[in-house]
C-alpha cells in the first residue's frame, strides 16, 4: 500500500526516519513489515475487573487479523476505572473523568506515533465510548470490538448478576439476608471474565457500537468467555485494512441518522441512562449537535421489544443464543424505527447488513415491533421547574410512575447511603442528592449503592429517587439522574429544602418543585456556591471545562472546531 499520504510516513519512510526506524527494528520488525501501514491496537486489558481480562486475548486475535491483510499491527493500552469497585465511594467521582482520559490516551498514542487505523477494544463501562470517541476525534480508519459479558452466576437455582449482590446489600441492612446467605452470593455472582451481564451500561454501548455502524455485525454479543469472540477480534484486524483501502471512516458512519439508530437501540432494549451522556459525547466529537433532549425525543418514539435485566428477566446471554444483536435491529428495522441507508464498517449499509436476518419465534426475549412490550422506550427524558435543563429516567420494568411527596435532601451519596442503610427515611419520600453532577461532584458519581439498598429493603417501589448525579445501568426504580442545571451551577436542585412538594410523572416526562417562581428566585439569591475537596489533579481539571449533563459532559469543543484532520495532514 502506497504510504505516502499516510500518517506513518513521518515515522517510516526516508532516510531522515533512519532513527525511528531503529525503534522498530528493536522490536523485532524486518523492513518489509515497517514499509506496511501501522495499525494500532488498543485494549482496556487490566486486572482491575473481570471486564477486562480477555482483552489481550482477543487483541492478540486482532493482530494476527491485521496481520493477515497486509499491515503491521501494534498493540497498547489504556486505563479503565471499573464502576463495580469504584461504586459506593469517592473511588467513583474517577469513573466518568476516565472516559476523556481513555478517549485523550488513544487519541495522543495514535498521533504520537502517527499510525495508520485502529482496531479498539474495550470492556468496562467508560472504555467503550472513550474508545469510540477516540476513534471519531481522530477519524482515522477503525473497527471497535467489545471485549464481551460475563455469564450469570448461579444461587439457589437462579441465574444472578453483581446487582443481585449490591440488592443484598440492601436485603442484609434490613435483616432479610444473613451474611453467611451474602458472602454465598457474592462468591458466585461473577463467574468469570467479561462485562456486568445485564443490560447495563456496557452491553447498551455494545449494541451501541453496531447499531451506530462501528463494530462488525455480530460481535457485540457473544459473552467474553467464547473462542468465537476471537473469530470477531480476527475479523476487526482483516476488516480495518480493508477501511484503510476502501473506508468509510468514523465521521462517515457517525452521522445525526446513525445516532438515531444508536438511540433507538437503547430505548428498544431498555438500556443504561448514561446512553444520555455517551451519545452527546460521541456526537460532539463528529462536530453534530445531539443533545439529552434529541436522544430522549427518538426514546420517545421507539418501542421496548427486548425483556432484559434490570427491569426484564434476560441477561445479554441469552439474547446470544437467539441470534444476537442483530435481531433486536432486524425488529425495529422491520417496524420503521432505524434508517437502513447508515453506512457501517462492513462497507454495506445497515439494511444490506441486516438483509438475512429472521426474528426468531419461540422465544420472549425480543418480540417484534407487533408484539412490543411498550410502544415507547424503556428510559424517558424529563423536563420541569425542577430539570430545566432536563433529565433521565428508566422506566422499562417500573411500575410507578406517578410520584408526588416531599423532599428528603442530602448534599452528598454518602450522607444518602448512611440514612438509606439507618432507615433515616419514610415511605413516600422523594429522596435528593445534590452536588454529584459533572462540575459539583466533581465527576458525577453513579448512585447504585444507595438505589440498591433501597430495592433490597423493599422500598424501590415505595420511593422516588432525583439526583443531579447518575446511574449505573443496573439501577431499577423510580430514579431519576442527570438534573439540570446541577446544584454546583445553581440549578433549581440545589435549592430545595426538606419537606418541598415534589411531582413526578414519568409518563408525560415532566417533574416539578410545588414552589412559585418567585420563592425559587428568592432562594437562588440567598444560595452560595460550594467548594468540594478536589482542588488539584485530574478530577480539578475535569471540573474546570466540563459541559452540563445535558451536553455529554464534555470537556473540548470538539469536532466543530477542528481546522485539521489527523488523516490528512
Amino acid at each position: 500500500m502506497d504510504k505516502s499520504k499516510l500518517p506513518s510516513r513521518h515515522t517510516t519512510v526516508g532516510p531522515e526516519r533512519a532513527p525511528h526506524r531503529s525503534y522498530y527494528y528493536a522490536m523485532g520488525l524486518d523492513e518489509a513489515q515497517i514499509a506496511q501501514p501501522i495499525v494500532g491496537v488498543v485494549s482496556s486489558w487490566n486486572e482491575a475487573a473481570p471486564c477486562n481480562i480477555s482483552l489481550r486475548r482477543q487483541a492478540d486475535a486482532a493482530k494476527r487479523g491485521v496481520k493477515a491483510a497486509g499491515g503491521t499491527p501494534r498493540e497498547f493500552t489504556t486505563i479503565t476505572v471499573t464502576d463495580g469497585i469504584a461504586m459506593g465511594h469517592a473511588g467513583m467521582k474517577s469513573s466518568l473523568v476516565s472516559r476523556e482520559t481513555i478517549a485523550d490516551s488513544v487519541e495522543l498514542t495514535v498521533r504520537g506515533h502517527t499510525y495508520d487505523a485502529l482496531v479498539a477494544i474495550g470492556g468496562c463501562d467508560k472504555a467503550l465510548p472513550g474508545l469510540m470517541m477516540a476513534m471519531v476525534r481522530l477519524d482515522v480508519p477503525s473497527v471497535f470490538l467489545y471485549g464481551g459479558s460475563i455469564m450469570p452466576g448461579r444461587y439457589q437455582g437462579r441465574d444472578v448478576t453483581v446487582l443481585d449482590v449490591f440488592e443484598g446489600v440492601g436485603k442484609h441492612s434490613a435483616g432479610k439476608m444473613t451474611l453467611e446467605e451474602l458472602t454465598a452470593l457474592e462468591k458466585v455472582a461473577c463467574p468469570g471474565a467479561g462485562s456486568c451481564g445485564g443490560q447495563y451500561t456496557a452491553n447498551s454501548m455494545a449494541y451501541v457500537s453496531e447499531a451506530i455502524g462501528l463494530a462488525l455485525p455480530g460481535s457485540a454479543s457473544p459473552p467474553a468467555v467464547l473462542e468465537s469472540r476471537d473469530v470477531y477480534a480476527e475479523r476487526a484486524g482483516e476488516a480495518v485494512m480493508r477501511l484503510l483501502r476502501d473506508g468509510p471512516r468514523p465521521r462517515e458512519i457517525v452521522t445525526r441518522k446513525s445516532l438515531e439508530n444508536a438511540a433507538a437501540v437503547v430505548a428498544a432494549t431498555g438500556g443504561s441512562t448514561n446512553a444520555t451522556l455517551h451519545l452527546p459525547a460521541l456526537a460532539h466529537e463528529a462536530g453534530i449537535a445531539f443533545d439529552l433532549f434529541d436522544v430522549a425525543e427518538v426514546f420517545a418514539r421507539t418501542p421496548l421489544l427486548a425483556d432484559l435485566k434490570p427491569g426484564g428477566k434476560y441477561l445479554a446471554k441469552d439474547v446470544h443464543e437467539i441470534g444476537g444483536v442483530s435481531i433486536i435491529l432486524k425488529a425495529l428495522l422491520d417496524g420503521g424505527y432505524l434508517h437502513g441507508d447508515c453506512i457501517t464498517v462492513t462497507g454495506r449499509t445497515l439494511a444490506e447488513n441486516l438483509a438475512d436476518v429472521v426474528l426468531p419465534e419461540g422465544q420472549d426475549v425480543v418480540m417484534p415491533v407487533s408484539r412490543a412490550i411498550s410502544m415507547t422506550g424503556g428510559l424517558v427524558g424529563m423536563r420541569g421547574n425542577l430539570a430545566p435543563d432536563g433529565a433521565i429516567v428508566k422506566v422499562a420494568g417500573l411500575h410507578t410512575r406517578l410520584f408526588s411527596g416531599p423532599a428528603r435532601v442530602f448534599d452528598s451519596e454518602e450522607d444518602a447511603f448512611a440514612a438509606v442503610t439507618e432507615r433515616r427515611y419514610e415511605a413516600g419520600d422523594v429522596i435528593i442528592i445534590r452536588y454529584e453532577g459533572p462540575r459539583g461532584g466533581p465527576g458525577m458519581r453513579e448512585m447504585l449503592s444507595t438505589t440498591s439498598a433501597i430495592y433490597g429493603q423493599d422500598m424501590g417501589d415505595k420511593v422516588a429517587l432525583i439526583t443531579d448525579g447518575r446511574f449505573s445501568g443496573a439501577t431499577r426504580g423510580l430514579c431519576i439522574g442527570h438534573v439540570g442545571p446541577e446544584a454546583a451551577l445553581g440549578g433549581p436542585i440545589g435549592l430545595l429544602r426538606d419537606g418541598d412538594i415534589i411531582d413526578i410523572d414519568a409518563n408525560a416526562g415532566t417533574m416539578s418543585v410545588r414552589l412559585s417562581d418567585e420563592e425559587l428566585a428568592a432562594r437562588r439569591a440567598a444560595w452560595e456556591p460550594r467548594r468540594h475537596n478536589f482542588q488539584s489533579g485530574a478530577i480539578w481539571r475535569y471540573a474546570q471545562t466540563v459541559s452540563p449533563a445535558r451536553y455529554g459532559a464534555v470537556v473540548h469543543p470538539g469536532g466543530a472546531a477542528e481546522t485539521h484532520n489527523y488523516m490528512d495532514s
